[in-house]
């Protein structure tokens, strides 16, 4: 039930990130609907796909079609709302991202077959990839491919979740926390500008 909540709440953060990003880019709202909903379900089709997992969760339950556009909905008719519009893109973007890193591993640790550490992996897809697609789509560098660190915190939330259910704690728990401390890390990238080192031509040697 916790999970279910979480992830509700997961493809509202998502969607209306999504919601956010067509608005800038001047969407009506057809596409500012179809961007958030890309944003919200990308992740999660991409996850059901590499595995097999069939039918896809959102062909299952088609009422997240409409809970992802009415959040976008929502998000266009407030968007005029919100003085910080940068900062309230990232935040959502960070509740989503940890939140449905946990879901993808929850899922993905159904299937018996799979090794832990491919269990984190497709948590990580299945967090970034909705992102990842929304920024596609809308002609942006995704953020898991720019300096602050996005996909790192994926896996470390990941890792935490996984890492939790082998020992003796309330599953409540070890998701409450795993949720919590992704959130907080991914916010404090965001504030410090913590980054992964870059390489580019004119420090690596010989690269022309």
């Amino acid at each position: 039930m916790l999970l279910h909540y979480i992830y509700l709440l997961a493809i509202s953060a998502e969607a209306v990130s999504g919601a956010l990003m067509g608005i800038r880019k001047d969407m009506d709202i057809f596409g500012i609907c179809l961007i958030g909903t890309v944003a919200a379900l990308g992740g999660g089709t991409v996850r059901d796909v590499l595995i097999g997992h069939y039918p896809l969760g959102w062909v299952t339950h088609p009422e997240y079609l409409a809970f992802t556009i009415c959040a976008a909905v929502v998000a266009a008719v407030a968007a005029g709302a919100l003085h910080h519009f940068k900062s309230a893109f990232l935040v959502v973007d960070a509740l989503g991202l940890v939140a449905f890193t946990i879901i993808g591993c929850d899922i993905a640790s159904g299937f018996s077959s799979f090794h832990p550490a491919i269990v984190v992996i497709l948590g990580m897809v299945t967090g970034v990839f909705g992102g990842l697609l929304r920024d596609v789509l809308c002609n942006e560098i995704p953020l898991v491919l720019r300096r602050e660190i996005y996909a790192s915190v994926s896996l470390l939330t990941g890792a935490m979740y996984v890492g939790l259910q082998h020992l003796p704690i309330d599953p409540h728990i070890a998701t409450l926390g795993s949720l919590l401390l992704g959130f907080a890390v991914r916010l404090l990238a965001i504030r410090f500008h913590w980054e992964l080192p870059r390489l580019n031509k004119e420090n690596v040697r010989g690269f022309d």
